[in-house]
């Protein structure tokens, strides 16, 4: 389950291919522009309100009408779920730095040659970042890739040579992900 609220994108790799998991929310594209528009906010040169680049933000309090209120910026995520499968190989968080610069298949193929080489998706991570910098990227840099399975190697590692991978995540995000799963789950 991928919730996403703002620019930030989820690409699950499935076979090689890119599946973007989640949309970017550019006051720009129709359909946010549209529910802009609807609750007063407008958009000048792709900004909202002439100000933020976004239409979904998690912070930006200030832009933000009192609770209750409509607002042109929302704080609601959109949630896509999907099954895994045996295909489904990792999957890349990463913020618009990332994506300004590169589609998700590039980020992708990317990701898939590195964990064939050195099965390392930190160095996967790292290489992104270079990759973004390399395309002269103007924006902030973050991106994490969790994987899912093994890549497919010729010859398969000894137990001894494969590397445990884990994600972690903060007090704060766990409580976050509880919240909005006990939400969704009413």
């Amino acid at each position: 389950m991928v919730a996403n609220a703002g620019d930030c994108r989820a690409v699950l790799c499935r076979k090689g291919e890119a599946i973007d998991m989640s949309e970017d929310h550019r006051p720009i594209y129709p359909s946010e522009r549209r529910r802009v528009e609807e609750l007063g906010g407008f958009i000048d040169d792709g900004y909202l309100n002439g100000v933020l680049s976004v239409s979904r933000a998690l912070g930006d309090w200030d832009m933000k009408l009192p609770k209750g209120s409509s607002s042109p910026l929302i704080a609601e995520p959109e949630v896509r779920q999907v099954v895994l499968t045996e295909d489904d190989e990792f999957l890349i968080i990463g913020c618009d730095g990332i994506w300004d610069v590169m589609s998700s298949q590039h980020a992708v193929s990317l990701v898939r040659r590195g964990l064939r080489r050195h099965d390392d998706p930190e160095q996967c991570a790292r290489d992104l970042v270079m990759e973004a910098l390399r395309r002269n990227t103007f924006d902030n840099l973050t991106v994490i890739v969790i994987c899912f399975s093994e890549p497919d190697y010729r010859e398969q590692p000894s137990p001894r040579q494969r590397r445990l991978r884990c994600c972690s995540l903060s007090a704060e995000a766990l409580c976050s992900l509880r919240s909005a799963m006990r939400i969704r789950d009413r």
